[in-house]
């Protein structure tokens, strides 16, 4: 049996997990290392480390991930580190103020449920899981001491955010500078051959090639990924642009929900941002993401159908095969037969005691389908709402006791049953 390391050759390994990303230091080295790597079968040493600080993962934090995963498949050795110590510092990177720091027990919580879903990914088998407490609690003040000893602030303050803030004179705290060195610290304690982390994290990075150096080791070649674009990302002037992929802004596909909306929301995106989304995070390689999009452009393959491909991937990777067949069945029910979906959720609800009628706004928002009675308004006026298959355009509608169908964007429906307050004033 032909050993992973040695099923692609150093280049065609080099064009797979680089591919989509934004810097590479140093790619003369990272070609050294993946053919030593692949002439004496000895797995590299990926490293990529997570403060576990907000734990609900959507398709934004996986790109990384996805990244790790082709280092897998190659046959490296991927170390997944938990930074619970350093979480409970706090990543001053692009932060404007010092961020307040979780306390242990919230570090674990946070860390238990980072392995659970991002085994949604990564093989369980053949990730190592590390957690940083397991050298720092060893370590005495003098080490730190010695440790900040290695690094100046003067390159402290070259980072965009210290940088920013010293010359605001904002306040910078002592702990802050820590974070970079101890992440650099991480990489020599792993002797790390390649760390991966978002564009953002450059400057940490780069601390560890320094440390590794100045500890006698063989630097680590520093990796890192674009930040995704939401769902209503647009291509203008032959660039994606738009915000980045956030549940604050609800642009995102999270990987916990169900394979309907998956489906559903990657079916939403502009044929445009689709190839950037199959290129960060799709298993198919480079050349059959290439093939795929020059028969979309021979015309031999419908946008759609190639759409429909990625989302069946993507929703099957975090539910099942099974599931997204039948998110796509559905999709195509509902959407090109024009149908309704056949789970639509039944609600009851009373008008207000005295009341005859319910303002559209305030229903919107009391279901849950909006916000808030502003977000429902903006909703309403945009032609996001229809009601019993008709576009309600008017934000001062009020609605009378009876039986709806109410429809917010493509697929959001919602059956709700309107009554009148019957009991005594």
């Amino acid at each position: 049996m032909t050993s992973p390391l040695r099923a692609a050759t150093p280049e065609e390994q080099l064009s797979e997990v680089t591919r989509g990303a934004v810097d590479l230091h140093v790619r003369a080295e990272f070609e050294q290392k993946l053919k030593a790597s692949y002439d004496s079968r000895t797995p590299l040493v990926i490293k990529a480390g997570f403060d576990p600080t907000a734990p609900d993962l959507h398709l934004g934090h996986t790109v990384l991930l996805f990244r790790l995963k082709r280092f897998q498949d190659f046959g490296h050795r991927v170390v997944f580190l938990i930074g619970d110590f350093t979480g409970m510092i706090g990543d001053p990177t692009g932060k404007s103020a010092t961020r307040p720091p979780l306390t242990p027990a919230e570090v674990q919580a946070n860390a238990e449920t980072y392995k659970q879903q991002v085994f949604r990914i990564l093989d369980p088998e053949r990730t190592e899981v590390r957690f940083n407490s397991e050298w720092y609690s060893k370590m005495a003040a003098s080490d730190l001491i010695r440790l900040a000893a290695r690094y100046p602030v003067a390159r402290m303050l070259e980072r965009d955010d210290f940088k920013k803030r010293f010359r605001e004179g904002r306040s910078i705290s002592i702990h802050e500078f820590l974070y970079p060195l101890l992440q650099g610290y991480d990489s020599v304690m792993l002797k790390s051959d390649v760390e991966l982390g978002g564009s953002d994290q450059l400057f940490n990075l780069l601390v560890g090639r320094e440390l590794m150096k100045d500890f006698g080791q063989a630097p680590q070649i520093v990796l890192t990924n674009p930040i995704l674009e939401g769902l209503d990302a647009k291509l203008i002037d032959g660039k994606i642009s738009g915000d980045k992929m956030s549940k604050s802004l609800g642009n995102y596909v999270g990987i916990a929900e169900d394979a309907g909306s998956i489906f559903g929301k990657l079916m939403s995106i502009t044929d445009d941002l689709m190839w950037r989304y199959y290129e960060l995070l799709s298993a198919l390689s480079s050349t059959e993401i290439a093939a795929r999009r020059q028969a979309v452009e021979r015309g031999e393959l419908h946008p759609k159908a190639a759409k429909a491909a990625f989302a069946k991937e993507i929703a099957a990777r975090f539910s099942s095969p099974e599931a997204a067949e039948a998110a796509e069945a559905e999709f195509e029910r509902v959407h090109a037969q024009r149908a309704l979906p056949s789970d639509i959720e039944e609600r009851a609800l009373t008008i207000a005691a005295g009341q005859n009628s319910m303002w559209l706004p305030a229903l919107l928002s009391t279901l849950g389908l909006a916000d808030s009675n502003s977000a429902a308004r903006r909703l309403v006026t945009q032609g996001g709402v229809s009601i019993d298959g008709q576009k309600a355009r008017d934000p001062a509608l009020n609605l009378g006791a009876g039986d709806y169908l109410i429809q917010v964007g493509k697929r959001r429906f919602l059956k709700v049953a309107l009554r009148e307050n019957t009991s005594d004033s």
